[in-house]
């Protein structure tokens, strides 16, 4: 996963973004000119040393929200509890009767006209800076995804074995990621007529075996990233287009134990989706 920090700037929009009346841009808004002048500036509320802080974007929102809601008719039937977070913006909304609804917004900023983002997610890294953006490809897999769903008969299995193998993977060191990076590069690359609901098993099969071959060889390819096979639909920034593969297991090839650590888990992995499809646990 690549990081990212964005760099923010004031810019006069006023001659392309104004609507009517004497409606002014962000820059040159009285109000916002005004606290400027007074030493304030929405670039510190949310930004460290000109950089976007996901941590102050994050509280940012907290409070937007929390002022909002006080505005909402809503707020008289319906109660809010904001969550602490550092990376998003996570509240319960709690009615009458005691049922809460759970909602958490993150944040993004779209990398030009693509379908690739900077997100606030988190990573895997044991620490990451406040204003460190990781790259996100969320986007691009829904319409991948929304893609196989229109040319695929609605009699195919891909999603149900997607669901199994996520949901054993629970508790394992293998990600989500790298499992449905295996089913879109066998999606990309088998006839979708193949994958009828009665071949569940033997895809299934063929889902585990990609993945050991992928941990034998110790390389797995970013699914977006240098891929030829990529849909056109899918708009991806050109420099993703033209790189390089990525390797999502390069560290098995840098640390042995961490490569027999995976051998074991795969085993593990292996075995659990075997008993799910058997015994249904």
């Amino acid at each position: 996963m690549r990081n990212f920090r964005i760099r923010v700037e004031l810019v006069c929009t006023c001659e392309t973004e104004q609507t009517a009346g004497e409606t002014r841009c962000f820059l040159h808004d009285p109000e916002q000119e005004q606290g400027r002048n007074a030493g304030f500036s929405i670039l510190d509320d949310l930004c460290t040393d000109s950089y976007l802080d996901v941590q102050k974007t994050a509280r940012y929102f907290q409070m937007f929200v929390r002022r909002s809601w006080r505005a909402l008719p809503l707020s008289a039937i319906r109660r809010l509890t904001v969550l602490p977070s550092d990376r998003s913006c996570k509240f319960y909304v709690t009615n009458h009767w005691g049922k809460r609804i759970l909602i958490e917004l993150m944040f993004g900023v779209q990398e030009g006209a693509s379908d690739i983002f900077v997100s606030s997610q988190y990573t895997e890294a044991a620490y990451t800076p406040s204003t460190m953006w990781p790259e996100s490809y969320a986007v691009a897999e829904r319409k991948f995804f929304s893609h196989i769903a229109r040319h695929a008969h609605p009699d195919t299995c891909y999603l149900r074995c997607l669901q199994l193998c996520v949901r054993c993977l629970l508790g394992r060191d293998f990600s989500t990621y790298t499992m449905k990076t295996v089913v879109m590069h066998l999606l990309s690359a088998m006839p979708l007529s193949n994958w009828h609901r009665g071949h569940f098993w033997e895809w299934l099969n063929s889902i585990m075996q990609y993945l050991q071959r992928c941990l034998k060889k110790k390389h797995l390819n970013h699914f977006f990233i240098g891929n030829e096979n990529v849909p056109e639909e899918i708009n991806l920034p050109l420099e993703l287009q033209l790189a390089q593969p990525v390797n999502l297991f390069q560290h098995l090839t840098q640390n042995p134990y961490a490569f027999l650590h995976a051998q074991l888990e795969f085993e593990e992995l292996l075995d659990r989706v075997r008993r799910m499809v058997l015994h249904g646990r």
